[in-house]
């Protein structure tokens, strides 16, 4: 039997559950991965530890990553790398995907994700519900895309970004793209005008660094 393993319980896995459990009409079997403590079934899925998924009987294990934090994602996925596991893809069939769209492994889709032409995207990106990236955008590994997130046309978001609920990202241009450096934080309901460095976290509109108080 295959066993598709969702790696984390909390609420961005719970979410993505059923997107998986759809997947499963020709065989196989879906459950959670976490080593918190956690009941032995949530939602109707066994809730297994790492040590115990890995002991499962089991003709092929694969895993994706449904944690909102880049950099767990990234541990993790060395952890599974390293353990011989591959990645499987969840993606809602209300989801929008045109036209030369690349997408990384593990990435997972949303319900109502549309995604244009001409976009590039790493590993384990995570595009929530009603999120949207425009033409031309290179997006780079472990990026979390937020719930109604506006990506237009030409822009940047590097690594280990994370875009907020509703933030909105203007337009960059053909050859000086708006880029989101790695590591940034664009808050929920941000409208970002002009690129942001690495590292920093923005928020407002227009967006500007945060002020700690």
């Amino acid at each position: 039997m295959k066993v598709f393993g969702v790696y984390g319980a909390s609420g961005c896995g719970r979410g993505i559950m059923p997107l998986v459990s759809a997947e499963l009409a020709d065989g196989g079997a879906a459950v959670f991965i976490d080593d918190g403590d956690l009941p032995s079934t949530i939602n109707g899925h066994p809730c297994l530890s790492w040590t115990d998924f890995m002991e499962l009987e089991a003709s092929e294990r694969l895993v994706c990553l449904a944690i909102a934090e880049g950099a767990i994602r990234e541990k993790l996925d060395k952890k599974c790398t390293d353990a011989g596991i591959g990645y499987f893809s969840p993606r809602s069939h209300q989801a929008v995907i045109m036209d030369d769209v690349d997408i990384g492994d593990g990435a997972i889709i949303s319900p109502f994700v549309t995604l244009t032409s001409n976009i590039r995207i790493g590993r384990h990106f995570h595009g929530n519900l009603y999120s949207y990236v425009e033409h031309d955008c290179i997006i780079g590994d472990y990026v979390t895309f937020a719930p109604g997130v506006k990506c237009n046309g030409n822009i940047v978001i590097e690594d280990h970004a994370y875009i907020g609920t509703g933030a909105i990202l203007r337009q960059g241009k053909p050859g000086e793209p708006l880029v989101v450096g790695e590591g940034a934080v664009v808050g929920m309901g941000a409208v970002v005008t002009k690129s942001v460095p690495a590292g920093a976290t923005v928020v407002g509109n227009p967006a500007r660094p945060l002020e700690e108080h």
